[in-house]
């Protein structure tokens, strides 16, 4: 019989559909997401005890008034768990869903009930959404939206559709025939029918099946947690994976808590909205004579005020709770209420650095949302730009298989541990099992398996294909899949029985500390070298988050500090990690500014309080540089004072000791004239960037000029002109010597103008695609910008490139010492720099300091290596 794979088929029409439909997938995403968001605002931003309040009215209204305190009980005892938040979120994805599925289900019911054929063709749909596995909804879910709210809700809203299309159904065929026709015999339309008299009788049933879309909707989003969904699902998928009984029981007694309120009260909404429910309720009512006070339930009218005032006060108070809440302070407060993704996935370490950056997050003005997920949908989600970053990649190994299909969509922010290892472990009572090569054999003492943890673990797959191969374990021992919470658990409980087990491990974990195990030996390396721990982020996460992705690169943690840190949350009570992470942080004064340093952050130099005195002459680096020197002194208390000048009044102002130093000195050519006549009452600090080099260039459209010998005999095409920068500037004089090494001297004429001026005649040709000759060098940003060619000088007229120096009046070390070794060590690499200058152009004239500003607070950590202080 030949194989046959339907499933190779969906895989592959997801992938169309994800590449031809993404439009489609954008706009349901865009209308789930906003449903639930404005559900999950007005729920999520009320007070507890109000909102428990305006349910238990609802069910005073519904139910009685002992329904009423039942429910008001049941909703603080929720608030009590400290779930209320996931709570709403459950109830929000619950109501978004069942809104959604009751549109389209009552409708699709009625037209199956009214239509044979429409009927026919439903039920076999219906029959698959019914009995197809829930999980497996969530598949193309995360494939198509990624992790998160929105494939919860979709799988939510196909598990719960049946129900509500099929009772609709019945209910309408169910109506009496005669009934139906003694309204057609009245010469009732089908409309009319349906509306008067097949739809009221029929609305039992068809709220029965509201009532069964509601309760698989809340069964639905418990299970949605797996693929990130907000709320007590993700708590109880936290419980399972990390064996936490206590969250376990407490996030269970909640969904049970929910799941009886919304189906009594959907039960009980029958009565109120069904003519055959009010009928038997009044009837009911009647036969308890004198006790109907025992089952008093107020008018809609009351119930609707009470509901009202309830809802009036929780909006008052959350006007006055949110004007007076506190802000973070100003000098920590980096994020301003930025939001942030982060994904774990549920072992020790990627739990401890992901509450521990979540925690140092919310400490400098951050809002991070903290999603656990299995290795697969963490790395799907954040190859889509849904996840902003994790801290928890083990590679070249362990996740190579989600680093090889999705590395090109994802960026590596450093490595912050390693190296690891991967092994397998027992015991150490268990004698004569020391490695890899004893197992064999010894299959029936284990059982016949190794307890394994998550099956998309790059661990467990390299286990199964190499490393049993490798030692000819296969078919002796079974790989026992499950979670590394319950592979640790099964540890534990072998080790207290003090029988054989033999469990996936690795290195760093608690567990050898805790436990005496035995690693067993791989002589023959099949689990690989070992690792290093990545923080991996979403494709273009360091452009947009240069300060949080700054802070990741320069992540470290020792062997000792990850294992305290884990040791810390292991013991704090179960579903408060971060809490451990709050006192382990507390015992570590100083980690937190270290881990995450505040861009800015003033940390004056020894020398602050003096007066310092700058001079640029208007070229584009000389501008950067002194504006980035003149934020970096004024962060370290100095008082700078800036100044313009042309090349030959800033050194002689400078050799007169009117200016203490500038940044842009070429030599030793460019500047060579002045140097040559004030050296001996100047300091050359030291050089911060080059070689550089000094040209004509034209337009790259300008064809058959190529170098400075093309422009013999072409003097016309220019109109005859050279356009230069300043008449004082090195290269102006050098330019006439070049000139009469090519023989053009006589053919061209130089004309002095500035460098804006320059750059405007460049910026104007380009724009009316003509011909223009003009003198620049390099690095200039005008190469980005516009389509300029260097011209080759094959004679080497303009010499070697010059070395751009910082210089300083004599005797300028002694007068600032502190910010002469920051000078002496200063450097800016070719990007820097056409950044920073980038971003001086587009701030525009009059706003260079504030330019250059923004820059250094986009670099985070570079103040601090530009000018250290201790």
């Amino acid at each position: 019989m030949p194989e046959f794979h339907p499933g190779n088929w969906a895989e592959t029409a997801v992938n169309w559909l994800q590449t031809n439909l993404s439009w489609l997938f954008d706009l349901i995403n865009t209308v789930l997401t906003g449903l639930y968001d404005g559900i999950n605002m007005v729920l999520g931003g009320a007070e507890p005890l109000l909102l428990a309040g305006i349910f238990a009215v609802i069910a005073f209204w519904l139910r009685g008034l002992i329904a009423g305190v039942v429910a008001f009980v049941g909703f603080v005892l929720i608030d009590s768990f400290g779930l209320w938040g996931d709570a709403m979120s459950t109830l929000s994805l619950v109501l978004a869903a069942a809104v959604i599925t009751i549109f389209f289900a009552v409708p699709t019911g009625i037209l199956a009930a009214r239509t044979k054929a429409v009927s026919a063709a439903v039920r076999p749909v219906l029959d698959v959404m019914q009995t197809m596995p829930a999980f497996v909804y969530l598949i193309p879910g995360v494939m198509f939206f990624s992790v998160g709210t929105t494939p919860g809700l979709l799988a939510t809203i196909i598990f719960s559709m049946p129900p509500g299309v099929r009772m609709t159904e019945l209910g309408i065929r169910q109506v009496d025939t005669e009934l139906v026709e003694a309204a057609d015999a009245f010469g009732t339309s089908p409309r009319q029918t349906l509306a008067r008299v097949q739809f009221p009788l029929a609305l039992p049933t068809i709220m029965a099946g509201i009532n069964q879309v509601i309760m698989l909707a809340l069964s639905m989003v418990v299970i949605a947690g797996m693929a990130g969904a907000p709320g007590l699902g993700e708590r109880v998928y936290a419980a399972v994976t990390q064996v936490q009984i206590g969250l376990g029981v407490e996030s269970g007694i909640a969904v049970v808590i929910l799941a009886m309120y919304l189906d009594r009260m959907t039960g009980a909404l029958n009565v109120h909205v069904s003519p055959l429910g009010r009928r038997a309720a009044a009837k009911a009512a009647a036969m308890m004579g004198r006790m109907q006070f025992v089952r008093y339930k107020p008018g809609t009218v009351v119930a609707l005020s009470g509901v009202l005032a309830l809802t009036l006060a929780a909006g008052g108070m959350n006007m006055i709770s949110s004007g007076s809440g506190e802000q973070a302070q100003g000098g920590t407060n980096v994020g301003k209420g930025k939001q942030l993704k982060m994904g774990y996935i549920p072992w020790d370490e990627g739990i401890a650095t992901s509450y521990l950056w979540k925690e140092a997050l919310e400490e400098r003005g951050y809002k991070p949302g903290l999603t656990q997920l299995d290795p697969g949908p963490l790395y799907t989600s954040l190859s889509q730009g849904r996840t902003d970053f994790q801290t928890d990649a083990w590679l070249p190994t362990t996740h190579q298989q989600y680093w090889d299909k999705y590395g090109s969509k994802m960026e590596k922010l450093g490595a912050w541990y390693g190296p690891t290892s991967l092994e397998l472990s027992v015991p150490s009572y268990v004698k004569g099992v020391n490695s890899l090569d004893d197992l064999k054999g010894k299959g029936k003492k284990f059982h016949g398996k190794i307890i394994g943890i998550e099956s998309s673990a790059g661990e467990m797959k390299i286990l199964k294909d190499k490393v049993l191969k490798a030692y000819g374990l296969q078919g002796e021992y079974k790989v026992v899949s499950s979670s590394t919470s319950s592979m640790l658990s099964e540890l534990k409980r072998s080790i207290q029985q003090k029988e054989p087990v033999v469990v996936t491990l690795w290195s760093p974990h608690w567990a050898y500390n805790k436990y005496g195990l035995t690693k067993l030996k791989d002589p023959k390396g099949a689990f690989g070298k070992g690792e290093k721990l990545y923080n991996v982020a979403r494709k273009g996460f360091a452009e947009d988050e240069p300060t949080v992705a700054h802070w990741l690169r320069n992540f470290h943690l020792s062997e000792k500090q990850l294992t305290s840190l884990e040791a810390k949350i292991q013991g704090a009570p179960k579903g408060q990690e971060q809490q451990g992470v709050k006192q382990w942080l507390k015992a570590h004064p100083g980690f937190l500014d270290k881990m995450a340093p505040v861009p800015g952050q003033k940390k004056h130099g020894n020398d602050a309080g003096k007066s310092v005195s700058m001079a640029y002459f208007p070229w584009d680096e000389a501008i950067a540089t002194t504006y980035l020197w003149d934020n970096i002194l004024e962060d370290r208390g100095y008082k700078p004072k800036v100044e313009q000048l042309d090349p030959g009044p800033l050194f002689t102002a400078m050799s007169q000791g009117q200016v203490d130093f500038q940044t842009d000195a070429w030599l030793p050519t460019t500047h060579e004239q002045y140097w040559r006549k004030y050296k001996d009452r100047l300091t050359d600090v030291g050089s911060w960037y080059g070689p550089t080099s000094l040209e004509l260039s034209v337009p790259s459209y300008v064809k058959g000029v190529n170098s400075l010998d093309d422009l013999k005999g072409k003097s016309k095409l220019f109109g005859g002109k050279i356009t230069g920068i300043e008449s004082s500037a090195g290269e102006m004089k050098i330019l006439k010597q070049v000139l009469e090494d090519y023989g053009l001297d006589k053919e061209y004429k130089v004309v002095s103008s500035s460098t804006s001026s320059m750059l405007s005649a460049v910026d104007k040709s380009v724009k009316q695609h003509k011909p223009v000759l003009a003198t620049t060098w390099s690095p200039h940003w005008v190469y980005n910008k516009y389509p300029m060619k260097k011209l080759e000088d094959p004679k080497g007229a303009w010499g070697k490139g010059d070395h751009i120096h910082v210089t300083a009046k004599k005797g300028f070390k002694k007068d600032f010492p502190e910010l002469y070794g920051w000078l002496r060590n200063f450097k800016m690499s070719e990007k820097d720099l056409g950044s920073l200058e980038a971003a001086i152009q587009k701030g525009g004239k009059g706003k260079e300091k504030e330019s250059a500003r923004k820059w250094l607070d986009a670099h985070p950590g570079l103040e601090d290596k530009l000018a250290p202080v201790k």
